[in-house]
């Protein structure tokens, strides 16, 4: 029986004195998934990926000094956190392969396409904002809830969901319900200083010092995003004005949704996502 989400085993890559936790299931071209805020190997949806490995190599981990990972801490620049994925990849031998972040993590992989542009295949961002300044605010509620050690199932619904919607939140409890099959609460980082980290990095996602906004007017690395309509962490508001700007950058907005289409509509996500990746010459 092939592996799925909840019964792959959890490797570890040599980096640099550094032991990097990561799964991989699935078969095809590799797709590197970038973690959200607080994310771990376990907070994935397991539908989610399990989908997204019926046409890929799907491979999760956790950044330095987060969740099953050992040794080093979580980079403050966010240029250095996407220098650790292309170590993951040069260490599994992968050359070329597709790139998804999340949240945080479309930072992430937004600077990891920019540094080797000639590797990655495409770049999904889900529930992200383009690098560089951005002119709509996260929400309050979002620092209110975000930063609790653990989360109720309310806070799963308003952080990742549309509380306003009745589709939304039946599908807020469907996704939990999965995600803690595999959940270890233990291994979510919760302490000060890794919150600051995580903070510091975005602040420097922020400062754009590579002018990786600006570059996506000629970035020919296919780009797609994909938001909620109502996101309280990364308003789906920030990507409009660079879309006249940026020839290879598609956008997807998901009706009645939050910081986590990709969660309440797994099935439909991940056809957009293949389709994306059928557009791409090889």
């Amino acid at each position: 029986m092939s592996n799925t989400a909840l019964t792959v085993q959890t490797h570890s890559a040599s980096i640099e004195n550094r032991k990097i936790a990561y799964r991989r299931i699935g078969s095809g071209t590799p797709i590197i998934l970038a973690n959200r805020f607080r994310g771990t190997l376990d907070t994935w949806d397991p539908l989610f990926l399990d989908l997204l490995a019926e046409k890929n190599t799907v491979i999760t981990f956790d950044y330095p000094g987060i969740g099953y990972s050992e040794g080093g801490e979580l980079p403050i620049n966010i240029k250095d956190v996407a220098q650790e994925v292309i170590r993951l990849a040069d260490n599994l031998n992968i050359d070329k392969f597709h790139l998804l972040g999340w949240s945080y993590g479309t930072f992430v992989t937004q600077y990891a396409t920019w540094l080797v542009q000639d590797r990655v295949l495409s770049n999904t961002v889900i529930g992200g904002n383009p690098v560089g300044k951005n002119e709509v605010p996260l929400e309050p509620l979002f620092l209110e809830l975000a930063l609790k050690p653990n989360y109720e199932f309310e806070d799963w619904v308003s952080i990742f969901f549309e509380p306003a919607s009745v589709k939304s939140r039946a599908a807020a409890k469907a996704s939990t319900d999965r995600i803690y099959q595999r959940l270890d609460w233990s291994k979510v980082p919760s302490t000060q200083e890794q919150i600051e980290r995580y903070i510091a990095g975005m602040q420097s996602a922020a400062e754009d010092s590579l002018s990786v906004r600006e570059g996506y007017k000629t970035l020919e690395v296919p780009t797609f995003a994909i938001s909620g309509d109502h996101d309280i962490s990364l308003a789906v508001e920030n990507w409009f004005p660079l879309l006249k700007n940026a020839p290879s950058l598609q956008h997807f907005i998901l009706h009645g949704a939050g910081h986590a289409p990709h969660y309440q509509s797994p099935e439909l996500i991940v056809g957009y996502i293949q389709n994306f990746h059928n557009q791409i010459k090889k």
